[in-house]
């Protein structure tokens, strides 16, 4: 599993590197390893177009060996391809209008990646699945619990979101991109009933999910000792329900990629 990248593109070889993935010039070593991104490739960091071209080279890499390598789509695939699609066309927000541009940028959207996105790309990250399951284990991009207001099976909430980028507008693609925005939701006394939720209507034992920066599950996040969070792994919570996988590369944490089971 590779949580979320932010366009970290350096950082991500070498973290690939280090687990055996890829070789020293950056393609497949890993055999028939199965791999999954959980989402978030652009915005905030230096190379959003590098991370996804590399994620589409090894997928295709990976599959000539016999593995494969996937990838969730994330929030912010959904507000990258809405800042090409619908620019600053205004949407209505709940704190007024808005346009997925402005949002984009103020998000960290980078205008370079934009300015290198192509077809092929638009087309790919069009595909991605919303949610995945993979060995007992449920793999979401956001920890909230919105994925189920567009079906009760995987299968059926992939359509959805894919129905939507394929023929909606843009306040639909607005409505899309907030509830897969949402966060927390398996944290607190709450959140093992949340996770439930979810694995007893889509599946699996364990929910799988980047989105939100473990140093904010923890709490490290905003303390005053002004060191960079420490973040040694995945994080288990909501009685070992949940893991996420999040390391806060964009706050000075870690981009994780870790093997699953993980205890």
């Amino acid at each position: 599993m590779v949580g979320d990248v932010h366009g970290y593109l350096d950082e991500l070889l070498l973290a690939l590197h280090q687990q055996g993935l890829v070789d020293a010039d950056g393609h497949w070593s890993a055999g028939r390893s199965r791999v999954w991104f959980l989402g978030d490739f652009t915005d905030r960091g230096p190379d959003g177009i590098g991370v996804i071209n590399l994620v589409m080279q090894l997928a295709a890499e990976a599959a000539a060996a016999g593995g494969y390598c996937r990838a969730l789509m994330g929030n912010h695939e959904l507000l990258f391809l809405g800042a090409h699609r619908y620019g600053d066309e205004p949407v209505q927000s709940t704190a007024g209008t808005a346009s997925f541009r402005a949002a984009w940028l103020l998000n960290g959207g980078q205008q370079h990646d934009l300015e290198r996105l192509e077809g092929h790309h638009i087309s790919w990250l069009s595909r991605l699945p919303a949610m995945a399951l993979e060995d007992g284990h449920l793999l979401l991009h956001s920890d909230t619990t919105a994925y189920l207001e567009f079906g009760d099976s995987i299968a059926d909430v992939n359509d959805a979101v894919h129905k939507l980028l394929a023929d909606d507008g843009a306040d639909e693609w607005w409505d899309a991109f907030r509830r897969f925005t949402k966060r927390f939701a398996f944290r607190g006394a709450g959140g093992p009933m949340a996770a439930g939720e979810l694995l007893a209507t889509f599946g699996g034992h364990r929910v799988v999910h980047g989105h939100s920066p473990i140093p904010y599950l923890t709490g490290e996040a905003g303390s005053e000792s002004g060191e960079r969070p420490y973040v040694p792994g995945p994080y288990i919570y909501a009685d070992e329900l949940a893991v996420a996988m999040d390391g806060g590369v964009t706050m000075e944490g870690r981009l994780l990629v870790a093997r699953l089971p993980v205890d």
